[in-house]
């Protein structure tokens, strides 16, 4: 299948979307996580796009969308989702992030819950990392540019996959890699600006909408007991381990796909 990947002009400025699957179908969102492009979902677009309408886009910062200067904010990022629907005339969606694209999600709950049917939270938390650890992170890209940007390329792989994966799919890390080693170090520095900054621990009673939250059951980043904390806090929540890493969506894709349209299902 062949996507139409395309430049939309929003009020948010210019992003790269991706869209396939039926125009008449239920509107899916997919955001990419930190490092990565709208190109990390095509398990998802290969297994889903016959059943739902499938619009994938590069978060700014990443990509061929908007490299503005940071910092960035969360409620930035959600915004900009919602000047991506409105440029598609689509009232409402379901919205699936992962990592940052989790995080991106559970602000959107907050900020346009009337905009989505649902939103689905997949190895992330409302509190990602350390505020110190991100800042030393954004610091590190804004002096060494695309030097930074390469060695954490070089080393993504141990943060987002299982050894076995590493090794049994060594081509499709190898493509994430140089997808990430081609990112911009000051967009990328911008959305850890973000993350350092943003905790929506506190908020979580406030998300009414029906939500699913995606684990990893190997995830070193985002882990098990962040996923259960914000099931405990989320009135409408469901919560899905699955047998990966970080990087869910890619590493166990079958069982992704199949969790993902039994909640767009249940909610239609």
């Amino acid at each position: 299948m062949t996507s139409n990947i395309f430049q939309l002009d929003t009020a948010a400025g210019s992003f790269r979307v991706a869209i396939d699957g039926p125009e008449d179908a239920p509107a899916l969102v997919l955001s990419n996580s930190l490092g990565t492009t709208l190109e990390m979902w095509a398990p998802q677009v290969a297994a889903l796009a016959n059943s739902y309408r499938l619009i994938r886009y590069d978060t700014r910062g990443h990509g061929g969308s908007p490299i503005t200067k940071g910092p960035y904010r969360f409620k930035q990022l959600a915004a900009d989702v919602i000047a991506i629907l409105d440029a598609l005339k689509i009232e409402q969606a379901v919205f699936c992030g992962v990592s940052m694209g989790g995080h991106t999600a559970l602000q959107l709950a907050l900020d346009a819950p009337a905009r989505l049917k649902g939103i689905v939270v997949c190895n992330s938390a409302a509190k990602i990392g350390t505020q110190d650890a991100w800042k030393a992170r954004a610091d590190a890209l804004r002096q060494q540019g695309q030097a930074a940007i390469q060695e954490l390329a070089e080393s993504a792989p141990q943060r987002w996959f299982t050894p076995d994966f590493i090794q049994q799919q060594a081509q499709t890390v190898e493509t994430m890699q140089a997808q990430f080693a081609a990112l911009d170090a000051e967009g990328y520095a911008a959305c850890c600006d973000a993350l350092g900054q943003s905790d929506l621990r506190a908020e979580l009673t406030k998300i009414q909408l029906p939500t699913l939250i995606v684990a990893g059951e190997f995830d070193p980043v985002t882990t098990v007991l962040d996923a259960e904390a914000m099931k405990a806090e989320i009135a409408n929540a469901n919560l899905v381990v699955l047998p990966a890493s970080h990087i869910s969506n890619v590493e166990a894709a079958e069982k992704f796909n199949q969790a993902l349209s039994h909640f767009i299902d249940s909610i239609k």
